[in-house]
């Protein structure tokens, strides 16, 4: 039987290693793997090439609106197609709800702007800003059945952050319909008692964001989050980790059986708190939150990768341009507190990650299809239809030549937010050529297909189900445990 596509004398890439193979597809899946499979409408030659399966970036901002009323600059239809030609065949951006708005005309909404855009397929996390009781009861177990089985919450920032009772409402309400939910943890008060003494003491350069953000507070904000979650025995990930201290207190957690993930993001690996301190506002560029940090930092985070800490890397992609659309919308010389935050980084983690990990030799092959791909489909419901070379998978492929360098300068992206903070670096490793479900959709650096992705309904998996451990105030056999069931 012929095939539609065979990618020929290439090295397959999973998440258990790296070995010579041939792969098939036939409608748009991965339909055999081996030697000498037989024909095919299209033969590439994979020869000296690198196939990993496409990568998986369940963390990133997309048409996004604000809550200071700021959109993003990117399209649904830019974001993905930079996303295809970077190598990331999969996408989990935001559906943001604020405060006062209906969660479920916030979904609508997103999928609106979404459907018929994208270049590369997606899904939804739920972001929930204002839990109230209406909320929680009436519109968030629909939308969960639905395929929308994850959902976000901040500790921080004033008009987005939930308390702590908020929050177990939110980390209950998952426990009983099923979702992971994920957390931006960061402990509000330190960050505003000190940012308000750096801008009235004049320090209020890009820099000093940095300062504000103190690694102590990471690190409670983590821990606390923690707390709550297995107090009620729900599933958490813990989003970008940026400090050696938040990295121990995941750590220790996990050492006693709690059910706790966590993702660090490319820009805490690739960059450092020094990339801010340049002259007027330049350093905005490099503003995100949590902020960039030192090497000490970036030598912990590897160091939780490869022991398992940490289980993958985003891009937490955010971008805002250099203008006034963006991050100078308070005008040429803004404080770092009226910057927006975060930085673009879709299209660019994978070539990013590979030249620091498989040509820099600070991993494997494996690791880098895991951290990417596999682990982020495992743990949001997308395995192993997702990030996975094996028969039955959907034909997400990426084709690496592993030998070339780019240098990479502002104009190398294809999103809408004209720079990246990566600029000036020399990658070694680029994707080639890219499919989605057996179709090309980028080669060479540039764009083929547009518009083919498809939205991926997702129930949470494994990761998010409970342990049936809570708390010993809450043992069902003393009856209490029905306070949150």
């Amino acid at each position: 039987m012929t095939f539609d596509l065979i990618l020929k004398g290439g090295t397959l890439a999973t998440a258990e290693g790296a070995f010579a193979a041939d792969l098939a597809v036939r409608g748009g899946r991965i339909a055999a793997i081996g030697h000498d499979l037989g024909d095919a409408r299209e033969t590439v030659d994979a020869a000296g090439r690198i196939v990993t399966p496409g990568g998986v970036d369940p963390h990133c901002h997309v048409e996004q609106l604000s809550a200071s009323g700021l959109v993003n600059a990117d399209t649904f239809a830019s974001a993905t197609g930079s996303a295809a030609i970077g190598g990331t065949t999969t996408v989990i951006p935001f559906a943001a709800q604020h405060v006062g708005m209906s969660l479920k005309t916030v979904v609508e909404d997103y999928h609106g702007l979404a459907e018929g855009k994208c270049a590369v397929d997606y899904a939804f996390h739920m972001i929930l800003t204002d839990p109230r009781p209406e909320v929680i009861a009436e519109e968030l177990p629909p939308l969960i059945a639905s395929g929308h089985s994850s959902l976000k919450c901040f500790l921080t920032y004033d008009r987005l952050r939930v308390g702590d009772e908020q929050f177990l409402d939110v980390l209950a309400a998952a426990r009983r319909h099923g979702a992971m939910v994920m957390v931006h943890a960061e402990n509000h008060g330190l960050i505003a008692w000190i940012g308000k003494r750096l801008i009235a003491g004049g320090h209020a350069r890009p820099a000093f964001h940095v300062t504000s953000h103190p690694r102590a507070g990471e690190a409670e904000a983590i821990g606390r989050a923690i707390a709550l979650a297995a107090f009620v025995d729900q599933p958490l990930m813990i989003y970008h980790v940026s400090t050696r201290e938040g990295v121990d207190v995941v750590r220790r957690a996990r050492g006693q059986g709690v059910k706790v993930f966590a993702e660090t993001c490319t820009q805490y690996l690739a960059l450092t708190a020094k990339d801010l301190d340049r002259p007027g506002v330049e350093g905005a560029m490099w503003m995100c939150s949590p902020p960039l940090r030192d090497p000490d930092d970036q030598d912990a985070l590897w160091q939780g990768l490869m022991d398992g800490t940490l289980q993958l890397v985003s891009s937490d992609h955010a971008p805002y341009r250099m203008d006034e659309s963006g991050k100078l919308n308070m005008g040429e010389a803004p404080t770092f507190k009226q910057i927006a935050n975060g930085m673009p980084g879709l299209e660019m983690r994978l070539p990013v990650l590979f030249d620091l990990m498989v040509s820099g030799g600070r991993a494997t092959l494996a690791d880098f299809v895991r951290l990417t791909a596999t682990a982020p489909a495992q743990l949001y419901g997308l395995h192993p239809k997702k990030g996975s070379l094996m028969p039955g998978a959907d034909a997400d492929l990426v084709l690496w030549d592993p030998e070339r360098t780019v240098e990479v300068t502002h104009e190398t992206p294809h999103d809408n937010a004209g720079y990246t903070p990566f600029a000036g670096r020399t990658l070694k490793g680029w994707p080639e050529r890219v499919y989605l479900r057996g179709t090309l959709v980028a080669a060479d650096g540039g764009l083929v297909a547009e518009g083919g992705g498809r939205f991926l309904p997702r129930a949470a998996g494994e990761a998010a189900k409970p342990t049936g451990r809570r708390a010993p105030e809450l043992d069902p056999a003393r009856n209490f445990g029905a306070v949150i069931d």
